[in-house]
């Protein structure tokens, strides 16, 4: 009996490491913010979330946890399961920063699912399911994108922009160089689309990016009206 307790609390404390290991193995967060327009001024189209049409802001997309190399971890642990009741004090705010737009519409909830199961778990070690959801929603209101832009008089008007002049103006309003994201529109323009800032792995401070994702954007992009 004492033999088969001794296996099973090696068992259980392997399983935890396991989970700490990988929960831990990351060196920063990207924080990605979508512009709304540009995503449903493409092909694909979007839907609006079945609460209505999102503000003409821009959207969290995800607090992802990334290595120095550019890999990122992923799918870290099976067990940890998306549980909305543990973000119920959140939902009202998530709704509003975090919306789906994905078809067909929906509550969010698969997304919000997708996002804590794919890169939430990789943090779990420092984040747990609600810190996680509640830390990227503080980092929204730290750095208010569209005010920056707009301050700087790039407005989300369709009219073109220097890619150059966005990132100087997002680094003069929150002291870091951010990575911008381009897709295109049913005609091939260029257009704004995400921004990438970094975040260390307290989840809490904005920091110089140590690597940035690879992607290309034209010098002169489209900030398209939502």
């Amino acid at each position: 009996m004492k033999h088969n307790l001794s296996f099973l609390i090696k068992v259980l404390a392997l399983q935890c490491l396991a989970v700490l290991c990988a929960s831990q193995g990351f060196d920063f967060f990207y924080f990605v913010q979508q512009w709304p327009g540009s995503y449903c001024d493409s092909k694909q189209g979007c839907c609006y979330p079945r609460t209505g049409k999102p503000a003409s802001d821009f959207s969290i997309h995800g607090l992802w946890p990334n290595y120095n190399d550019g890999s990122y971890p992923s799918n870290c642990d099976p067990e940890a399961q998306f549980n909305p009741s543990q973000i119920s004090d959140l939902t009202s705010r998530m709704q509003k920063d975090w919306p789906s737009l994905s078809c067909p519409s929906s509550d969010g909830l698969s997304f919000w699912s997708h996002e804590w199961e794919k890169h939430g778990t990789c943090s779990e070690s420092i984040l747990d399911q609600h810190d996680y959801f509640a830390s990227a929603l503080l980092l929204k209101r730290q750095s208010n994108l569209l005010q920056i832009l707009k301050n700087a008089g790039i407005q989300p008007n369709g009219q073109y922009y220097s890619l150059d002049g966005i990132k100087a103006a997002i680094r003069g309003g929150i002291g870091y160089t951010p990575y911008i994201e381009c897709n295109v529109d049913p005609s091939g323009n260029s257009q704004l689309y995400q921004i990438y800032v970094c975040v260390d792995t307290s989840g809490s401070n904005l920091i110089e990016c140590p690597v940035l994702p690879r992607g290309k954007c034209g010098s002169r992009i489209e900030f398209p009206s939502f």
